[in-house]
């Protein structure tokens, strides 16, 4: 009997040692994370977001129009088509246009139908029977301008020779990134002059920065007064004036400055 005291005596003093050994390592762990703390404090960030923008006075034109056709086999439509779409081609090659500048955008060639009544029987009248009547087809090319001022120009020179659904004239500036750049430039500048400023009213200063990101940047036709453009065909309508106005390229950046 005194062994069986002895032993479960043993236990419950096993058991108390476990428990203080680990109430001891809990308290040790906790003052060490305090401790790190205490001597490694989470730094203080201020995020500010600024904004830039550079305008350009576009350098490229672009266009596109349509050539359709019909016949009584696909073969004599897309006939028809094809020899108009090639003197057009021509006329923008001798124009000045390169070859790598004119793209088809869409080509379709399908069957066209059309009802025939079959005839009333008294007041019964039964539905029409859809026949073949043919193919139609049409082609779409996009036409890049750089010399812009042929632009009007080359629009009326492409409705003489049977060109249709013209449409879709923009101007674009050709190299976006130089002009992003320096709209980038510009925002970084502005959020580090907002960051000083909040910085100072804070009494704290600047150490480093930590984060940056930059939103899309996007661009927006602004008004402007563009030179008339002089375009030289000798006879018939010269083109309608195809003012260019500018583009403006924003871009928006978001900056994080570690302070102290």
């Amino acid at each position: 009997m005194q062994g069986f005291f002895n032993e479960a005596h043993n236990r419950v003093l096993g058991t108390v040692v476990l428990v203080m050994a680990g109430v001891a390592l809990a308290s040790y762990a906790f003052l060490n994370i305090q401790m790190v703390k205490n001597s490694y404090p989470m730094p203080t960030n201020i995020s500010v977001t600024g904004e830039g923008e550079a305008t350009a006075i576009p350098d490229v034109g672009q266009f596109s129009f349509t050539v359709a056709a019909d016949g009584a086999t696909a073969a004599e439509a897309q006939e028809k088509s094809g020899s108009k779409i090639n003197e057009l081609l021509s006329y923008l090659k001798e124009q000045g246009v390169e070859e790598k500048d004119i793209k088809t955008q869409d080509y379709n060639l399908y069957p066209r139908y059309k009802y025939e009544n079959a005839g009333c029987m008294g007041v019964w009248c039964p539905p029409g029977e859809q026949v073949a009547d043919g193919f139609d087809v049409s082609q779409t090319v996009a036409v890049k301008v750089r010399d812009t001022a042929k632009a009007g120009a080359l629009i009326a020179g492409v409705g003489e020779k049977g060109a249709t659904n013209i449409s879709g004239l923009t101007f674009t500036v050709d190299d976006t990134a130089a002009v992003k750049a320096e709209a980038r430039t510009d925002a970084i500048a502005d959020a580090k002059v907002k960051a000083e400023k909040i910085a100072a009213d804070l009494g704290v200063e600047i150490v480093r920065m930590t984060s940056f990101y930059e939103m899309e940047g996007y661009y927006s036709p602004e008004p402007y007064m563009a030179k008339e453009m002089e375009v030289g065909m000798d006879a018939g309508f010269s083109g309608a004036q195809m003012p260019m106005g500018e583009n403006t390229t924003k871009v928006e950046v978001s900056v994080s400055y570690e302070v102290r």
